[in-house]
């Protein structure tokens, strides 16, 4: 698993000839209503392990949370679950609203 910056992921984002991640969202539902990285899926942390099999584990993933330890713990449980290119979003929603998207929502 690595960490990638909310800047090099809004990068990636924005690179059309480069296959597109999914972002994978394990917030709980109260707090995607306040804040969302647009295209997220929300799949609460809690939730992972009975829904990890609606994600294609060939594809890269992106594993997002508030600031980034709870999706630090999911991209490590999907790296044992045989996902190919996991990364954690370093910093969270709460460090992409500060560098990518400032007029996002914040709590």
């Amino acid at each position: 698993m690595r960490q990638i910056a909310a800047r090099e992921l809004s990068e990636w984002l924005a690179d059309a000839a480069r296959a597109q991640p999914q972002l994978v969202d394990v917030r709980e539902p109260w707090e995607a209503d306040i804040c969302r990285i647009q295209d997220s899926l929300l799949m609460p942390l809690a939730s992972l392990p009975a829904r990890a099999a609606e994600l294609d584990a060939t594809r890269p993933l992106v594993a997002i949370c508030h600031h980034g330890a709870r999706s630090m713990q999911a991209a490590y449980f999907l790296e044992r679950n045989g996902f190919a290119e996991v990364c954690n979003l370093t910093g969270g929603v709460a460090a992409w609203a500060e560098q990518v998207e400032p007029a996002m929502a914040r709590y």
